[in-house]
C-alpha cells in the first residue's frame, strides 16, 4: 500500500525543478568528474575518484527519493478552496494565548516543511491543530505542555 504524500502545487513544482537539475546538470557533471579521475590512473588511492563516486551516490539517491515522492504525491490546490478555512497551502496568522505573541505560518506537506521559512507540516502538532479551523477559532496545540492559539487571519493562494 502506497501512502500518499500531500504537496502544495508550489512544492511539487520545486521538486520537479530540482529533479530536472539533478538529471540534466548534476549527473553529467559528476560523470565528467569520474572520467577525469579515472584518467589520472590508479583508482585505489585516488581521492578525486572517491569524492566523485560519493557525489554520484548522493545525487542518485536524491533522484530516486524525489521520484518516489512525486510518484506517491497528492497535489493540493488551494485556489478553489474555502478561503475561510485553514487547509494545506494556507498562510495563517496566529496569536499564542500563553504569551500573546503573534506569528505567521504556512501549512505545507511533510516534505516541504522548513522552519527557517515558517513553513510547518500539516501533521505537526500546530499544523494539525489549525487544519479545518476558521478566523476567530481557538485551538489547543497538543504537545507535552499544551497551549492555545487564536487564529487571526487565513490566506489561501
Amino acid at each position: 500500500m502506497v501512502t500518499k504524500i500531500e504537496l502544495t502545487q508550489e512544492g511539487a513544482e520545486k521538486l520537479h525543478k530540482e529533479l530536472r537539475n539533478l538529471i540534466d546538470i548534476e549527473r553529467p557533471r559528476v560523470i565528467e568528474q569520474l572520467s577525469a579521475a579515472r584518467a589520472q590512473g590508479d583508482l585505489s588511492e585516488n581521492a578525486d575518484y572517491d569524492a566523485a563516486r560519493n557525489s554520484q551516490a548522493e545525487i542518485e539517491a536524491r533522484i530516486k527519493e524525489i521520484e518516489n515522492i512525486l510518484a506517491s504525491a497528492k497535489i493540493i490546490n488551494n485556489s478553489s478552496k474555502n478561503e475561510k478555512v485553514v487547509s494545506l497551502g494556507s498562510t495563517v496568522e496566529i496569536k499564542d494565548l500563553s504569551d500573546n505573541t503573534v506569528a505567521t505560518y504556512k501549512i505545507v506537506g511533510t516534505v516541504e516543511a522548513n522552519s527557517l521559512k515558517q513553513w510547518i507540516s500539516n501533521v505537526s502538532p500546530l499544523g494539525h491543530a489549525l487544519i479545518g479551523k476558521r478566523v476567530g477559532d481557538e485551538c489547543i496545540v497538543r504537545v507535552a505542555q499544551e497551549y492555545k492559539v487564536l487564529i487571526l487571519k487565513i490566506e489561501n493562494k
